[in-house]
């Protein structure tokens, strides 16, 4: 396998640069004194960003974008083989080389390296760790699978923490190097890749078993059979949880203020240590913030720099996201596109002002829209109203047997209303006409539902 030379750096092409992980790490590598390039569809402000810093950016993968004099050709797991630039890289016998290897490598160059994984909430608990660090001026290099208001989709730190998401779609996570692994919880997604559950949890296991013995795992005592998971592990291991208070880090007196944000007594294996409030919504979020006070401990940050940071963290971009207000209801934009993530999306919303809770769902990938159809509809049951948007691709192909009519029916089975429009058009000229002085509107899914939010407030 290609071994990326951090003495000597050379010249790296990124076929997709415009991504939030792949420009982050182009940006990095550019730090580290690489020569850097990149192609993309489309022209962003991320591509905008980089071309700012002087690494150059083509707009349409071609094969005359691949030339002799570069050392390393990096792409991500959409990329096909097919793609003219990687079949351009072939031509020339060039070293290719995934998203998710060069991220592993670059993690070696760090003695305290933190890899955050699980199923949901991995930018959030990122984020907050994120805030932990830099509020003790720990000057960490931080990768998040997100826009964080503090650092954007990355920070390039001068310190030996270097602080990452670590997903499993793929099993990219299982070519990372972490000395301090967090796995927040661990459920069936990603169908299209994974067998079952049984495969989900065997590389959740293949990732733990990837921190040295002087590491130290921190994972949720909330996972059924999570000991299945720590089993035969040299490393340390930390637990944490909400309902299984023999963990070493649980919350008690939990409570909520009217905008749904919660407060908590920290009980540190059986003795309560500290007072948290936080300035996002949730129960699922006082156990992200947990995982972060366990991580905060094996650093040794107190509880008063720790807090500080949870009194500025207020979410990452597209995480219970305020967007603004049009015709006096509220605007909420949401990522979650699984239904445990919708389900605790919609009940932190249950604590914020409303009179009607409405969600416009746009069900992402056809696969995950087939295989989670009756759990997508009891977990949007938890809404008073349901609008629903097409399935979004991404990268699949449309089969032409699950479609949002069949989650709308599953809908209407609960007793659900629950509206299905073709267009982002029809649904805003909806929402425009229905939605009244004081209703709640949360915009949800893992694609560009987003605009629907965006084109109500600008127009």
């Amino acid at each position: 396998m290609y071994e990326i030379d951090f003495t000597h750096p050379g010249k790296i092409h990124f076929i997709g640069i415009g991504g939030i992980s792949m420009s982050g790490f182009a940006e990095l590598l550019h730090s580290m004194g690489f020569t850097i390039t990149g192609s993309d569809w489309h022209e962003s402000k991320i591509t905008k960003h980089l071309e700012s810093l002087g690494i150059q950016v083509v707009y349409g993968q071609k094969e005359e974008n691949i030339t002799k004099d570069i050392d390393l050709v990096v792409y991500t797991a959409a990329v096909k083989k097919t793609n003219p630039e990687y079949q351009a890289a072939e031509k020339l016998n060039l070293p290719l080389m995934e998203r998710a290897v060069m991220v592993g490598q670059v993690m070696k160059n760090y003695s305290s390296a933190i890899a955050i994984a699980g199923t949901h909430g991995k930018t959030t608990t990122t984020s907050i760790a994120s805030h932990i660090f830099l509020a003790a001026n720990l000057d960490p290099t931080i990768s998040v699978g997100g826009i964080l208001e503090a650092i954007g989709n990355i920070r390039i730190g001068h310190s030996k923490h270097f602080i990452t998401e670590a997903c499993e779609y793929t099993n990219s996570f299982l070519h990372f190097f972490p000395t301090v692994g967090m796995i927040l919880n661990i459920e069936e997604d990603h169908m299209d890749f994974f067998h079952d559950l049984a495969d989900i949890r065997h590389s959740f296991h293949l990732f733990a078993k990837r921190i040295p013995e002087h590491g130290t795992l921190i994972i949720n005592a909330d996972i059924e059979n999570y000991e299945e998971i720590t089993e035969g592990l040299s490393c340390r291991v930390i637990t944490y949880g909400l309902e299984n208070k023999d963990a070493d880090f649980t919350a008690e007196n939990i409570t909520y203020n009217d905008l749904g944000c919660g407060t908590f007594d920290a009980v540190v294996q059986g003795e309560t240590k500290g007072h948290f409030h936080l300035s996002v919504v949730g129960r699922h979020n006082i156990s992200n913030t947990l995982a972060c006070l366990a991580l905060a401990s094996l650093y040794g940050i107190n509880d008063g720099t720790v807090q500080k940071a949870l009194t500025t963290f207020h979410g990452a971009d597209r995480r219970f996201e305020y967007k603004g207000e049009k015709n006096g209801f509220t605007i909420i934009d949401d990522y979650a596109h699984h239904p445990t993530e919708i389900r605790a999306t919609l009940t932190a919303a249950k604590n914020y002002p409303h009179k009607t809770l409405w969600c416009a769902f746009q069900p992402h990938t056809y696969t995950r829209t087939r295989a989670f159809l009756k759990d997508f509809a009891s977990a949007l049951s938890l809404a008073d109203k349901v609008i629903l948007a097409d399935i979004y691709a991404a990268r699949e192909k449309d089969p032409g047997d699950i479609s949002s009519a069949d989650l709308a029916r599953e809908l209407e089975k609960l007793g659900k209303e629950v509206h299905y429009l073709r267009s982002f058009d029809e649904i805003e000229k909806f929402i425009l006409k229905n939605l009244v002085n004081g209703d709640l509107l949360i915009t949800m899914g893992a694609g560009n539902i987003v605009e629907i939010g965006e084109n109500l407030l600008n127009n």
